[in-house]
């Protein structure tokens, strides 16, 4: 059985009296349960570290992105999201039944939905660049998607289709909120940005940044380039070039770009740097 001391309990879904069914062996529990699939059917859903919408929000389900739920007490799933594996709390109102395979995501930084296939239709939902949508119809430029209405055509991009560029795609964000746990184009945090300009380009990214500063591989400062990621503790940017980072943060309350050496002067000297994307 693994030590428990050394089993993050962010990422894994067991406590003293009860643990998913797949941890038997691994983790000490009273009782082990199978999980139930259940997707996200808002826009976004805050996952939280208690079952309390007051308490923090530690990560976000996108709309169309899994959630594995192991106890559901009529309000509040307590359960692990599937894509990036966060443990915690989402309202029971904000999820469905089911894990139906997406056919696209979302590849405008955010769409919205409509109740017709006309945009002078009501609007029935903004959803953010990378939620997962199963496409069931089409009607000249539009396409009617599970759980919302119809969106253009143009701003979805079939599963397996990516972009190439992480920096290009965290550049979209920029003005974008602060938001600590977000992950939606409507605010965000560090880890959150650099994770979803990373899944945008097909690249597996976890969720928090002491976990990113993992990915890649160690580099010297004067080898920095685009899409590189420069780490403080409890912070990451993304190089733009070799001189500027681009970062959602707490100073501006939103995703801007600065000069890394004013965010050296600022913050301190930077704990790693790795290389990760695209470059050889």
């Amino acid at each position: 059985m693994s030590d428990p001391a050394k089993l993050d309990p962010r990422f894994t879904l067991a406590r003293p009296d009860l643990a998913a069914a797949s941890l038997e062996g691994q983790v000490p529990a009273a009782a082990y349960r199978p999980t139930t699939a259940y997707r996200c059917i808002a826009p976004a859903a805050a996952v939280r570290s208690a079952p309390d919408a007051a308490v923090e929000q530690c990560d976000q389900l996108l709309f169309g992105e899994i959630f594995d739920v192991l106890e559901d007490d009529g309000g509040w799933a307590w359960g692990q999201a599937r894509r990036d594996g966060y443990v915690g709390f989402v309202a029971m109102a904000q999820l469905a039944p089911g894990a139906p395979l997406p056919t696209h995501r979302i590849g405008a930084l955010r769409a919205y939905a409509f109740a017709a296939p006309d945009i002078k239709s009501t609007p029935v939902g903004l959803y953010s660049l990378n939620a997962l949508v199963r496409v069931e119809g089409e009607e000249g430029r539009f396409s009617r998607v599970l759980d919302s209405g119809w969106i253009v055509t143009s701003q979805l991009s079939p599963v397996g289709r990516f972009e190439a560029d992480p920096a290009a795609v965290a550049e979209r964000f920029l003005g974008a909120p602060y938001q600590w746990g977000g992950r939606e184009s409507l605010g965000l945090d560090c880890s959150g940005l650099v994770q979803q300009a990373l899944f945008a380009c097909g690249l597996a990214c976890p969720r928090d940044s002491d976990q990113q500063a993992l990915i890649g591989r160690p580099i010297a400062h004067g080898e920095l380039g685009r899409a590189d990621l420069v780490f403080w503790r409890g912070h990451v940017g993304m190089m733009l070039d070799g001189a500027r980072i681009i970062h959602a943060n707490a100073r501006d309350m939103a995703v801007s770009i600065e000069p890394l050496a004013d965010a050296l002067a600022r913050i301190g000297p930077a704990s790693a740097f790795r290389r990760v994307g695209l470059r050889a």
